[in-house]
């Protein structure tokens, strides 16, 4: 199947609002930048619909859905919404499209889910909320679209599912949903003492469930270790009819929430690869917070998804692109370096390899070898 994107203009004209960290463009940036590519021929480009309230309800309740439309009818929630669906929070606020933007990156991971039926490889970069509740929103996400991704491959025939996430954050709400799940393989990487605070190195499902906390100025070279002492050992072991990779961009260096220090190489060469473990392949976006590190790099995996060449220095039409994008608010917007105009591809940041991290990757691959196999 001819790789798709799926993306909306929802994304272009909304904003958590002026303070918040999601103020700033990111899948808006990855169409144009795309396009100027000439990487996205109108082929291959999707609209994302917007999932029907109960469409949600195969994991959110039926009460947090309408109440998360009724914030966005009337602009306010009151205390007893705030308290027990977490909404008209500091993290999870108040804006005019709360309710369609969300439910737009969740009818596109239900989509996917029909879309992958048969195989393909599939580009949402508006997904990857991988912190939504059940019946709350959570950690800037009010709807959970990688939990519905993973119930939407279901539904439509695939069994074996594994889950990668290598966002800075932990996936609570994925892990929430199926670290009990047989059929689901798990493997989270994510900053230590980072928020929300879960996902320890010892935390784990019925065995399936993979977590591994890192630690602060975390490099390419160590992260080429995890990936090929934990992630591909684990993924090639599980052997999945589908892979679904959460491939958050704020654990690069110049993300202002994390304090990881990846290029966008360490994203690029696990994305490169996971895709041929697999016949079905969703990729997610996630976390990410500098407009230009995140632009790249989403757009940089596109290219390797949809088995584009990254060349060395960007065309104009796509440097106009980079140039345009401001950080208000931000010290690292004031003085951007060149090459986040001029490059999609970082220059790898590898050094040496700490023996904690290593040490970390020994304690779970002892446990890849007891995983089932398929069958």
């Amino acid at each position: 199947m001819t790789p798709l994107l799926l993306g909306s203009e929802i994304y272009r004209g909304s904003s958590y609002g002026s303070w918040h960290p999601l103020r700033v463009p990111r899948v808006s940036t990855v169409l144009d930048l795309t396009r100027a590519m000439g990487w996205l021929p109108p082929e291959r480009f999707r609209s994302s619909p917007r999932a029907k309230p109960a469409a949600l309800t195969i994991w959110h309740t039926p009460d947090y859905v309408a109440a998360l439309q009724a914030a966005e009818a009337e602009g306010t929630v009151d205390d007893a919404t705030r308290a027990r669906h977490g909404l008209g929070t500091n993290a999870n606020p108040v804006f005019p499209e709360m309710y369609r933007r969300p439910a737009t990156g969740a009818g596109a991971s239900l989509l996917a889910g029909e879309l992958l039926r048969d195989g393909g490889r599939i580009h949402s970069p508006g997904g990857g909320t991988h912190h939504g509740m059940p019946d709350r929103a959570n950690g800037f996400c009010y709807l959970n679209d990688a939990v519905l991704a993973l119930l939407s491959l279901r539904r439509n025939g695939v069994q074996r599912i594994a889950y990668v996430d290598i966002d800075a954050h932990h996936m609570d709400g994925v892990e929430h949903a199926f670290a009990d799940d047989p059929d689901m393989l798990l493997v989270s990487t994510h900053e230590e003492r980072r928020w929300p605070f879960t996902g320890a190195l010892g935390d784990r499902g019925i065995g399936q469930t993979f977590n591994l906390p890192l630690p602060r100025g975390l490099n390419d070279s160590e992260f080429a270790r995890v990936r090929d002492g934990l992630i591909l050992p684990a993924v090639e072991r599980f052997a999945p009819d589908a892979i679904v990779l959460q491939c958050g961009a704020d654990a690069v260096e110049e993300d202002p929430l994390s304090r990881l220090t990846l290029s966008n190489n360490a994203h690029f060469d696990t994305l490169a690869a996971l895709l041929p473990l697999a016949p079905r392949f969703l990729l997610l976006g996630g976390g990410g917070y500098n407009p230009w590190s995140v632009g790249r790099l989403w757009s940089g995996a596109w290219a390797v998804l949809a088995g584009r060449e990254i060349p060395e220095r960007l065309p104009p039409a796509a440097e106009a692109v980079l140039r345009g994008l401001t950080f208000e608010g931000n010290s690292r917007g004031k003085n951007p370096p060149g090459h986040w105009f001029t490059t999609i591809r970082d220059t790898p940041r590898e050094g040496a390899v700490r023996s904690d991290v290593t040490d970390r990757i020994a304690h779970l691959a002892a446990r890849i070898g007891a995983m089932p196999r398929a069958g």
